[in-house]
């Protein structure tokens, strides 16, 4: 008893000398850790791996299953942000061009530009979008004003730059019906998507109202959504059978509510054919021909289409894109920025030549090979799997690289922007946390920078897979996880 009282009271000593800093080493932060992860809690059932690295020194101070394989969901994009911002550079811009071939086809020719749309850049927590086809109105208006009135051949959608395969292996049926799961294509407009804003009618037993945006005749709508009375909630259902265009809605809102539903565009190039078509008819350009899209296959070889160019648009530099890709998780993004690395480095604008320079990349960074496993570059896929500490060795390579303040800009930062908005609060004098969240039915994740008081920036990547309780306890505990590093 006595030897217990004086350890107690040297405790107490040092305490009242040093102040609790002496208390915050590593072994507390390791048993802060090790007492979240141990608990009985969300993720108690489920697969977790963590590796958390001191970058001042390159010390590991946390791991566990850091060298395990996981699903990664959209932490994925870290990996893919990393790679266009090394390959392709901060400042690379897309060109769209619209060319009039002597056949007398008007050609909207694809460059990949994922920017074709009413998104603001860069990005703005909370900006007004413009109106969706903004960047087709104006392309109909340069060429009107560069003297086209008429139109002798058809208007094609050419999308021939990147070879049409527009879904990752593993993707579903039902990713091909959301926004997150949009078709590939290198032309791409309005995120390859509409929007279907259904309203209760203002009496019960009608059918529900429902407005399309943009307004392009392009789907079919089969509306069998009955209008209920108050005090539902509205139960929506939604079904596209493959190779059709139309689009089947049931179930019911009640009166007077509004909820909008986001569809996948089937045939890109197609749609934005149909958006120029309507542009130029409405200022009162005469076409002779019909909206149609140009597509090709790995196999053949790309043959650019030839003539006078009437009208382009040169997108937003990579960083602006890149930050919106990362700041809300845009998968559609990430996509293109795969296949335009794999056109600009191996001269194949495909999935499989992209994820050729990412192993590239990741080799010249030291990532070791056997810690991934990938097939896209957005993470929607179910097969792709990465290690913990593939992704701490990726954020502590980029953060000690040229683009550090590009690559910093890019990542949703605690309780202030994109998917961490309402998360990881706050961010006070620059320090905090930045990270990329992900989330899929069976995976979360978030990796990122998280800035100690006492250990300067630590680089941390947080995986859990394979959990029973609810997607939102699980993204609690691990936000516990993540704010505990910043001690």
């Amino acid at each position: 008893m006595l030897e217990e009282m004086r350890v107690a009271a040297a405790y107490l000593l040092a305490y009242l000398l040093t102040g609790p800093a002496l208390f915050s080493a590593t072994p507390d932060l390791e048993h802060r850790i090790d007492a979240l992860v141990d608990a009985t809690g969300p993720a108690a059932r489920g697969f977790i791996g963590i590796h958390v690295v001191e970058l001042a020194g390159g010390k590991t101070i946390y791991q566990r299953n850091q060298d395990k394989l996981f699903m990664p969901a959209s932490n994925m994009k870290l990996f893919t942000s990393a790679l266009a911002l090394l390959r392709l550079g901060p400042d690379y811009r897309f060109t769209t061009q619209v060319i009039r071939e002597a056949s007398g086809d008007l050609v909207l020719v694809g460059s990949g530009d994922p920017s074709l749309s009413g998104r603001v850049f860069p990005y703005r927590k909370g900006a007004a979008p413009r109106a969706s086809l903004t960047a087709i109105e104006d392309l109909a208006d340069q060429m009107v004003s560069n003297g086209l009135r008429a139109v002798n051949g058809d208007i094609a959608g050419d999308d021939r730059l990147y070879p049409w395969a527009p879904y990752a292996p593993s993707w579903t049926q039902d990713d091909a019906l959301r926004e997150f799961g949009a078709p590939v294509s290198a032309l791409t407009l309005n995120d390859n998507t509409v929007s279907l804003t259904i309203r209760g009618s203002a009496s019960a037993g009608d059918n529900a109202e429902i407005a399309v945006d943009p307004a392009i005749e392009y789907y079919a709508i089969d509306n069998r959504l009955v209008t209920v009375g108050h005090g539902s909630e509205p139960k929506i259902r939604m079904s596209r059978t493959a190779g059709t265009r139309q689009v089947l809605l049931w179930g019911s809102i009640p009166v007077g509510v509004a909820v909008t539903e986001t569809v996948a565009i089937d045939d890109p190039a197609y749609y934005a054919a149909c958006a120029l078509y309507d542009a130029l008819t409405r200022r009162g350009v005469a076409i002779r021909g019909r909206p149609v899209a140009r597509h090709r296959l790995a196999s053949e070889d790309y043959d650019p289409a030839a003539g006078t160019v009437l009208a382009s648009r040169t997108s937003p530099p990579m960083t602006a894109l890149l930050q919106v890709m990362d700041k809300v998780s845009q998968n559609l993004y990430a996509e293109l920025m795969l296949r335009e690395v794999g056109r600009y480095s191996r001269h194949q604008g495909t999935r499989e030549a992209g994820i050729e320079e990412l192993d590239a990349m990741l080799h010249e960074i030291h990532v070791e090979r056997d810690d991934w496993r990938l097939e896209d570059g957005s993470g929607l896929s179910r097969n792709a799997m990465v290690t913990p500490r593939a992704f701490t060795r990726l954020l502590a390579t980029l953060n000690a690289g040229k683009y550090r303040d590009a690559w910093l800009s890019l990542l949703p930062v605690g309780g202030e922007d994109g998917t961490l908005s309402r998360r990881l609060c706050c961010m006070s004098g620059g320090t905090g946390i930045r990270a990329k969240t992900g989330s899929l039915s069976r995976a979360l994740a978030l990796s990122g920078y998280a800035d100690s008081k006492t250990r300067g920036r630590l680089a941390f990547s947080i995986l859990v897979n394979d959990f029973a309780a609810p997607q939102n306890e699980v993204r609690a505990w691990i936000d516990k996880i993540a704010m505990s590093l910043l001690e």
